[in-house]
């Protein structure tokens, strides 16, 4: 089978590791990937030599109809030159360029979070709307994204698949890079709890808040530990560590003892899947579908308040047997329902699915 990917962005973030997850799995079972997405570095710099790649310089998240049209006929000669059996969209975007340029009955949308486009970017619900038709399979990466499209009105022959990621505790006995082993050193050495985030700063994740909460935890002997802004911001708090954007930052998980994630929504975050995976307890906010990760056990998910953040990192820390279990909770849940073959497996199903409704 020949599966093509298509993101509008290189830059790395949620639906990129899916498509790095999904491909990688796709080239061992013996399928052909070629992926397609803005040039630049990320996405590029992870993608194995086996995938084929073609990075468009003219696609952007912004609209431009100059650089839209560029990029349709772009797209039209990808699929004349690779000739896919399925096409993959991932993110709003391309989900739009891709379902003009391509044929529906071989395309398969991925909505990595519908919240964006339902609360952020409501004005382009209409066209979402419009195109709803013009695939084989929409998929949601939660029920809470699937429910969500059924109530606006998407509805023909939408799904959900969860997001999974490979285990990484099968490489924690290998040598880690050297970035990596500085900052972890850096991280032990601070105070006698480390509360983590990897996330850009951005308008959709609350950095405001993480500062809030760790100002409120001042005196209790924890560090906070922004990883993936590009700049550091001022009159941060003095537990408040920004350590810029770190290659493989999941890797640094492990020296942590709490994943926190405050956003105002999410699609299902790979940060929490890859915190789960380590055994690592987690808080996030109660958006998207934080809350069909994490269930009491294995973290919280709560509501956007610093008194409400603040206890349960009191909680975690305080309570050693009740910390423990929830990472043992955590890497449990994540065996159970988030790995990456689970995920490819679900989704090869859609795609042998297009297979045989075109035989």
């Amino acid at each position: 089978m020949k599966i093509l990917h298509v993101v509008t962005l290189s830059e790395l973030g949620g639906s990129q590791s899916v498509i790095i997850s999904l491909s990688v799995a796709a080239v061992a079972d013996g399928h052909k990937v070629m992926v397609v997405a803005s040039s630049g570095g990320g996405l590029w710099e992870i993608l194995p030599q086996e995938v084929q790649q073609w990075p468009i310089d003219t696609l952007t998240r912004e609209i431009n109809p100059f650089c839209d049209f560029k990029t349709y006929r772009k797209l039209k000669k990808i699929y004349r030159k690779f000739c896919p059996d399925v096409i993959h969209l991932h993110s709003s975007k391309i989900g739009v360029l891709g379902r003009i340029a391509f044929p529906r009955d071989k395309i398969i949308y991925t909505v990595h979070g519908f919240d964006s486009i339902r609360i952020a970017y409501r004005r382009f619900l209409p066209l979402e709307k419009i195109l709803q038709r013009s695939c084989a399979h929409i998929v949601a990466v939660s029920r809470y994204d699937y429910m969500n499209l059924i109530a606006e009105g998407i509805s023909r022959s939408v799904t959900y698949i969860y997001n999974g990621i490979e285990d990484y505790q099968s490489i924690l006995s290998q040598p880690l890079p050297a970035t990596i082993e500085s900052y972890g050193k850096r991280i032990e050495a601070g105070k006698s709890f480390a509360v983590i985030c990897i996330a850009r700063i951005s308008p959709q994740k609350k950095f405001d808040l993480f500062c809030e909460v760790a100002q409120s935890l001042i005196e209790q002997d924890i560090d906070f530990y922004w990883i993936g802004n590009k700049e550091v911001p001022g009159n941060l708090p003095e537990n408040v560590h920004c350590l810029g954007e770190i290659p493989n930052a999941h890797q640094l998980i492990p020296y942590s003892d709490l994943f926190f994630l405050p956003s105002h929504y999410e699609g299902l975050p790979i940060s929490i899947l890859e915190s789960l995976c380590y055994g690592v307890p987690v808080i996030a906010s109660d958006v998207g579908g934080v809350p069909e990760i994490l269930n009491g056990k294995n973290g919280f998910s709560l509501k956007n308040d610093v008194e409400a953040f603040r206890q349960v990192i009191l909680y975690y820390k305080t309570k050693k047997a009740i910390h423990k279990s929830a990472g043992n909770e955590a890497r449990l849940s994540f065996l159970s329902h988030f790995t990456v073959n689970r995920m490819y497996r679900s989704y090869l199903a859609l795609y042998e699915s297009i297979l045989r409704s075109r035989s």
